[in-house]
């Protein structure tokens, strides 16, 4: 009898552990929360809000722009974007495709993932480009139908040691 006590104390301790450890995950979706995902429309309006009651605080205008999830609530997304801006959107207004914005500085853009690599482009602040995969240090991008490695630091839309296959 004390035996099977332990055991189910340690099961249940191993699915405490497990969960905990797994992060906040999306009440509507199941996703993880923070995560980054791209605005699917040229024309998105951010309310103050979670409906279309609430007030529209600014508006996207750039499809394939790259933000966080943060928060979900039925059918909306509550939103943060590269400037620290929160709002909210409709859900089907933001896809799962990757996206990145180059930031602060000139960026070479390198054949392999190897700053010693041929470079292929250099990419200025604010150029927008698909997110293909990463390995924690380097990701694979496309920038104007060219790709190449960038080091992940040198752009928004992608998380410290984030892996993307």
């Amino acid at each position: 009898m004390k035996r099977s006590i332990v055991l189910i104390g340690i099961i249940i301790s191993f699915f405490i552990a497990t969960s905990a450890s797994a992060g906040p995950t999306g009440a509507e979706t199941g996703l993880p929360l923070p995560r980054f995902v791209s605005l699917s429309s040229d024309k998105v309006n951010v309310r103050a809000g979670p409906g279309t009651r609430y007030p529209i605080k600014w508006v996207f205008v750039r499809q394939g722009w790259p933000v966080e999830v943060i928060e979900e609530y039925e059918l909306w997304r509550q939103i943060r974007d590269i400037e620290g801006a929160i709002g909210w959107v409709h859900r089907n207004l933001v896809s799962n495709r990757r996206t990145l914005i180059i930031t602060d500085d000139v960026r070479a853009v390198y054949e392999e993932p190897d700053e010693s690599s041929p470079v292929v482009l250099l990419a200025e602040p604010g150029v927008v480009g698909k997110l293909d995969e990463c390995d924690g240090r380097w990701c694979e991008i496309e920038i104007a139908g060219l790709s190449g490695w960038l080091l992940a630091s040198h752009f928004y839309g992608v998380y410290a040691n984030e892996k993307i296959r």
